[in-house]
């Protein structure tokens, strides 16, 4: 129980401090009054802004109505059309989910397995060839990497629809886009897991016991390197929503990402606020799980934690 509580109390501490990161990087790129109106605007028009969005209060107030209003779960309105900012951003969300979810799926299995066989080959050709495919995923930008898929299987092979939401289809080529890059990270990660765990006493018992070698693989060695794999998937999660960015835009997949992009290019404070604070969110709440299940996986993190504390 100390274990989750401290866990759930750093948590809240870093959520607040997001809050206030974001309130305060957003303000320092100069007078919303300004950057919202066009250049030839007169000051009127400008004092009138201020006054219109509270600009005109001193930061620390614009801050307790800010927090005051999150909390209360209002994230106000868009600036550029006057539409509720949650009624714009949950709109989003469900394009967004099906794109990370089916990204990280697809990630996963590819990334896990290619990790385990590359660990079961070290140091041989296809152990490099999988390290180098992976690094290459990795470092192939999605924009470079989205726009070869559009060329190749919509334009060319004309298989596959180029942009759009419209059925499962156009799923496919974004997904793969966005998940490429996320397989190669578990890829690394799940072999340099294994190869340590390989090397452990209890794996070559096992191997003496007569156990099948596949079996110890996956039966055990997989298992007890799950923690640093578990690590990885906890910031690739959290991340989605600002890695998506790219990518649905430039397959025109309405979610959260393209949202941000829109909303950064009309110079949407409320809406880039909103958007950025979610992903901090997203990204506090999935290390905050991550922890949690870092007792499950491993009970000697909750006795470490209730040693520490005595």
């Amino acid at each position: 129980m100390r274990y989750a509580l401290t866990r759930v109390s750093r948590a809240a501490l870093a959520l607040f401090l997001s809050v206030v990161v974001v309130f305060l990087a957003l303000r320092s790129a100069g007078d919303t009054a300004v950057i919202l109106l066009p250049e030839d605007a007169t000051e009127a028009a400008i004092e009138a802004t201020r006054q219109k969005w509270g600009l005109d209060q001193p930061l620390w107030r614009q801050f307790l109505v800010y927090g005051a209003n999150v909390l209360s779960g209002d994230l106000g309105v868009s600036m550029r059309n006057g539409v509720p900012v949650a009624d714009l951003v949950m709109a989003r969300v469900p394009a967004t989910l099906a794109l990370g979810c089916s990204a990280l799926l697809l990630a996963i299995a590819l990334g896990v397995p290619l990790g385990v066989f590359a660990a079961m080959k070290q140091g041989t050709a296809i152990d490099r060839t999988i390290i180098a495919s992976a690094v290459v995923g990795y470092a192939l930008p999605n924009i470079f990497l989205g726009i070869v898929l559009i060329l190749v299987f919509a334009m060319n092979l004309r298989w596959l629809p180029s942009s759009g939401a419209e059925s499962l289809a156009h799923l496919i080529l974004p997904a793969f886009t966005l998940g490429t890059s996320i397989a190669g990270i578990i890829a690394r990660f799940t072999r340099a897991a294994m190869v340590e765990t390989l090397c452990r006493p209890y794996i070559d018992a096992a191997v003496a016991r007569g156990m099948n070698w596949h079996a110890v693989v996956w039966r055990e060695a997989l298992p007890n390197a799950a923690i640093p794999i578990v690590t990885t998937l906890g910031f690739i999660v959290g991340g989605l929503i600002g890695g998506s960015v790219v990518v649905e835009t430039l397959f025109a997949w309405p979610g959260l990402g393209q949202l941000l992009g829109i909303a950064v290019a009309a110079r949407d404070l409320t809406v880039v606020q909103a958007i950025v604070l979610l992903t901090a969110l997203s990204m506090v709440t999935t290390n905050l799980c991550v922890d949690l299940l870092y007792g499950v996986l491993d009970p000697r993190v909750r006795l470490g934690q209730a040693q520490e504390a005595r």
